[in-house]
This record gives C-alpha cells, structure tokens and sequence, in this order.
C-alpha cells in the first residue's frame, strides 16, 4: 500500500510539471505569434515563389539562329511562349553577333557542319543559357540530323514512322495485384513526408525542450523545483509537456495551412506547387481508369503498418533525441554553447534523410537500408521511409522497434545522470570530460 502510495505521488507531481509545461508553452506569447503567423509567412513564401516562377516563365526570351549548313534547321525552331526565334539570313557571324548584342538576345545560336556532314552549333550569349534549353536544342539538332543521313541513305522517314509501335508497359505483382507507374512515386511521397516530418518535429521541439531547460537554469528557478521532485521526473515533465505543446502548434499548422493554400491559390490564381514529377503523374492521370488505378495504388499500401509505425516511430524517435536535447540544456549555461554538443545530433537525423532519398527509394531492402533501420538514431525516419514499399517483414520491425525502445530508457536514464547535475552547475564551461564523469556519479 505504501508502495503504490508512493507511486501515485510521484505520478501526480509527474502529471503537475507536465501540465506546467504544456500551458506555460501554450500560454506564451511568442507562441501563440507563431503558431498563427508561421503557417501565413509558410504559405506566403510557397505562392511567391510559384509567383515568380510564373512572371519567370512569361518572360519573353529572344534568339537569333544563324544556319550555314544549307539544310534548313531553322525550320526546327518554332516561336513558343518563352522564346521568340530570330532567322538570320545571309549575313556573317559578326554581323550576326552583333545584332544579337543590340537588340539584347537572349542568345545566338551558330549551326554549321563539318567535312563528314557532322552538325555542330554554337551558342553565343553573355549569361550561361538553362540546362533545359541546351538540352531542347541538341535534341533538335541530332533529331534533324539524323532523319537527313537516314533519307540521304534512302530510308523512308514515313514507314519508318508508320511502323513505330509503343510498348506499354503495366506492373503487377506475383499474387496477381496490378498497379500504376505512378505508384512508386505515392510511395516516395508518403515516405518521405514522413520522414521529413519527423525530422522537423525532433529539430524544432527538441529545441525547444533544450532551451527551456536553459532558461530556468539561468533564472535560478530550477533549484527551487528540483528540491520537492526527482530530476527524472522534471525531465521527463518537461519532454512531455513540450512534445503536447508542439503536437497542437503542429495541428493547427496543418489546418491553417490547408486553407491559407485553397485561399490563397484562389485569390492569386497561383500554382502553388509546380514539380515536375507531381505535374507528371496529373498528366498521366487524366483518365479516369488512370485516376482510379492510383487511387488503388495508395488502398493497396500497408495503410494499418503505416499509421500505426508512424505514431510507434515519431513519439520513440522525438523522445529519444528530446532526452539528449534535455541532457545538453543542463549542461550549458547559454545557448551560445550548446554549439560544441549539436554536431552528434544534427548528424544522424541529416544521415537519415539522406540514406532514405538515395538508399532506400531504389533498394528498400538493401544492406544499408536494413542497417540503418536497426540503429536508434536513424531507425525512426529511415524505417517510415521503408514501410510504404511494403516489402519489410515483421520481424523486422520487431527488432527495429525493440532496439529503439530500449534505447530510449538507456539514454533517459544517461540524461537523467548528466540532468540532475548539469542543472545545478553554473560559471563553468562544460566539457566532455565533464559529461563523462557525471555519468559515472
């Protein structure tokens, strides 16, 4: 009875620094600012940039082309809504330059031909031309070429063109499920959303956690709290309470944000996002067979492993890292020193993100994506990563998720070493021979 009384105690004044927490953070003024002003200034952001590329892309661009090859490739450069082509007949590559100068060209475009009938251009202008436009011209170029060696050695271009016959290929799996192109990249987008999301979650509140933590350390409050609680229990207080705090900000980010996008799409008559693979996968969707093929890509993903390995993975990845982001606060007396203890946390999360974009998207089940999946600091954002390919077993994520628990009480316990000292130590740069001897108190 005694016991149990005990443990209800201490799980009531658990309860009270959580509570503290979460209504001192919610209460605060700054954050109530940004909680409504970041979605406006996020939004804002994403439709000037489509603004701009949009008066970006209406740019008309002027380009003079000088064809000395007698074979006609002007004909391949047709006015489109971006460039304005230019024929420059009977007149020489000076002239042509300098035409080009005065009347302010985007750029001059020189095609001649060598003793083999090899085509060659040049591309005159004073700033470098976009990738995407050299591109388009080599395109043409070799495409015009080639059509006049293969009429030179008596092909016809109309059978063979006749002839073309486009190969359509569909994907399916082994048991007979049949599925989109565009289902690989649903799987990159959720994955990597998922990813990036709990990357921003762990940097945001984790510093969050840590400069709280810094902050009643500097205000001498923490000696009065810490004579009537366990550090443990502040600690993990305090983790709590904060990750509640940033879970309501994050909430209300995403339904602001949601209208702020509708709205302001709207009013401004913007494209807010404008990938290239996004815009792909519309295109390719105009159908309705095609729209309902991708509907059933995103019903035939682990939609249960996925929500529930979210919720497992983004609460044990934020408590693993905020733990550490707790330990550094009380060990430094301003946030200014703080610097010297970031690099080990950055470090995994930047690692993770970059195992998942060039590792996993290719090969969810190669070594280093399966490596990385074991490793706490990087399992939670490369295994989310994983999950939409459907291809991790379960006990896979047995292992992943019982190493990543168990990590999390080590390093709790760890922090809470270095906390119960670290909070009470002032006027003393701390080192890593100080952290090293604390843990061992």
């Amino acid at each position: 009875m005694k016991y149990l009384l005990k443990r209800y105690v201490r799980m009531d004044k658990l309860w009270l620094i959580l509570k503290r927490e979460y209504i001192n953070k919610v209460r605060n003024r700054t954050f109530v600012i940004m909680t409504f002003v970041s979605p406006l200034i996020f939004i804002g952001v994403i439709l000037l940039i489509g603004w701009l590329t949009s008066v970006n892309n209406s740019d008309l661009k002027k380009v003079a082309i000088l064809d000395e090859t007698g074979e006609n490739f002007t004909a391949l450069f047709e006015d489109t809504s971006d460039y304005d082509y230019q024929n420059l007949e009977s007149v020489t590559l000076e002239n042509a330059l300098k035409i080009s100068t005065d009347n302010s060209n985007y750029g001059l475009i020189h095609i001649t031909s060598d003793a083999n009938s090899e085509v060659k251009a040049i591309i005159y202008s004073d700033d470098s031309p976009s990738v995407s436009f050299i591109n388009s011209i080599e395109d043409r170029l070799s495409k015009k070429a080639t059509e006049d060696k293969l009429v030179s050695e008596g092909v016809d271009l109309n059978m063979l063109e006749n002839s073309r016959i486009d190969a359509n290929v569909a994907l399916q799996t082994y048991s007979g499920v049949v599925s989109s192109k565009a289902s690989s990249w649903v799987k990159i987008a959720l994955g990597g959303a998922s990813g990036y999301l709990l990357m921003m979650f762990i940097i945001i509140y984790g510093n969050m956690v840590m400069r709280s933590v810094i902050e009643e350390k500097t205000n001498r409050i923490i000696e009065i709290i810490v004579s009537s609680v366990k550090p443990i229990y502040l600690m993990l207080g305090k983790i709590i309470g904060t990750s509640l705090a940033g879970v309501t900000q994050f909430v209300i980010w995403i339904i602001l944000g949601l209208i702020l996008i509708v709205v302001g799409s709207a009013v401004f008559g913007v494209e807010a996002f404008q990938n290239p693979a996004s815009q792909d996968m519309v295109n390719q969707a105009q159908n309705t067979d095609q729209i309902q093929m991708i509907v059933n890509d995103i019903m035939q993903l682990p939609l249960a492993t996925m929500i529930s390995c979210f919720l497992i993975y983004f609460i044990g990845g934020y408590f693993l890292y905020a733990a550490i982001y707790t330990a550094i606060g009380a060990a430094v007396d301003s946030e200014t020193d703080t610097q010297q203890f970031m690099l080990p946390v950055i470090l995994p999360l930047m690692l993770s993100i970059y195992v998942g974009f060039f590792s996993v998207i290719d090969n969810p089940n190669g070594t280093i994506a399966v490596i990385f999946s074991y490793i706490p600091l990087t399992s939670p954002i490369v295994m989310l990563m994983r999950i939409p390919f459907g291809e991790i077993t379960w006990w896979q994520l047995a292992i992943s998720i019982s190493i990543l628990y168990v990590s999390i009480v080590l390093v709790a316990y760890l922090a809470a070493k270095i906390y119960r000292i670290g909070i009470l130590m002032y006027g003393k740069k701390t080192t890593w021979k100080d952290l090293y001897k604390w843990l061992k108190y």
